[in-house]
């Protein structure tokens, strides 16, 4: 069984704005159903669960229908955790309480309410490189020169910029694997993450790279969510 976690708990705190940005309407619907769509459409997927807070469930559900999306994928909602990781285990709890256990082969995909320009395209790549590998991971390589800087005023030193990449959702892993790595680091240390991919490291879990889509960004600010609006409004 594939699931697929849609992370929309955040508080876009860095946009500064009183709604929360995965809520924000362009072209007539929310930034979060546009990210839901290619999940919803992607038929590598059976099950799609949402992680959201409960106020905003029957407006996810409403604009789902307004887009004529098949819900039918969308088997529950679950509660955002403390902080994004936290999230993702959230979910990882409602699939396992829905399912008893998680069998082998199963799979759980990691992506963001705030990254509206996911494609199908690029949800197949994800599963199509999957196996022989415990997960999956689209990159994107650094254009710019890298530099250390160990006390965030001057250069330490000049980093290999070929071996430098920058990770981005979706993110793909064997799910017994990857449920596994995360209880690993329960309850302290799993607030120390980052990123997804960060507990499937540091478990020893193999996950291998593929290229990712640069129109596959976060919204993180005001800029971002200019253009977003920008580009849904003139479709």
């Amino acid at each position: 069984m594939n699931y697929a976690l849609l992370l929309s708990g955040g508080i876009g705190t860095r946009i500064g704005a009183e709604l929360p940005k995965q809520y924000m309407k362009a072209g007539g619907h929310m930034m979060v159903s546009y990210a839901l769509m290619p999940l919803l459409k992607c038929s590598y997927i059976d099950k799609v669960y949402i992680i959201c807070e409960n106020v905003w469930k029957e407006e996810i559900l409403s604009d789902v229908r307004a887009l004529g999306l098949d819900e039918a994928k969308m088997v529950s909602f679950a509660l955002p955790g403390e902080n994004r990781q936290l999230s993702v285990v959230s979910g990882m709890e409602a699939i396992l309480k829905d399912n008893v256990d998680f069998g082998s082969d199963d799979t759980i995909l990691v992506h963001d309410g705030a990254r509206p320009f996911l494609t199908v395209e690029m949800l197949n790549d994800c599963y199509n490189a999957l196996p022989g590998h415990d997960g999956v991971m689209p990159v994107i390589p650094m254009k710019d020169t890298v530099y250390e800087s160990a006390d965030g005023k001057s250069v330490s030193k000049l980093l290999e910029r070929q071996k430098i990449f920058a990770g981005q959702a979706p993110e793909l892993f064997n799910l017994k694997k990857y449920y596994d790595a995360n209880m690993a680091l329960m309850p302290d240390k799993i607030n120390e993450v980052n990123g997804a991919t960060e507990p499937a490291i540091m478990h020893g879990m193999d996950i291998a790279m593929i290229p990712g889509d640069e129109n596959n960004y976060k919204i993180t600010s005001k800029e971002d969510l200019s253009e977003f609006i920008r580009i849904k409004e003139g479709e």
